[in-house]
């Protein structure tokens, strides 16, 4: 199974989904980072999952209800690495760098 590293950039993205979450609604914020990334860690078994957008950059939507996140990463199959790049909320416009 692949290992899962997340960038800065990933974290500062939970951190600020988290935020936002905690003031719109607060009783749910938690659960939501925990099932964004429970999402991501199945990437580990099936790295491949996500779909191509460009180069070797995947992007995999981790479902939430009637909405959901995207998770941008890239998978080095000779170290078995998946580097999560970003996330963001599928009503963010794309990723920007």
């Amino acid at each position: 199974m692949a290992r899962i590293v997340h960038s800065p950039q990933a974290i500062e993205d939970l951190v600020r989904l988290w935020q936002f979450l905690r003031d719109v609604a607060p009783d749910h914020a938690d659960a939501a980072i925990e099932e964004i990334l429970g999402g991501i860690d199945m990437l580990a078994a099936h790295p491949l999952v996500g779909r191509r957008v460009e180069g070797e950059k995947r992007e995999f939507v981790v479902s939430r209800g009637v909405t959901g996140y995207v998770a941008l990463y890239v998978f080095d199959p000779l170290r078995e690495i998946i580097l999560v790049l970003r996330i963001r909320h599928q009503r963010e416009s794309g990723f920007s760098d």
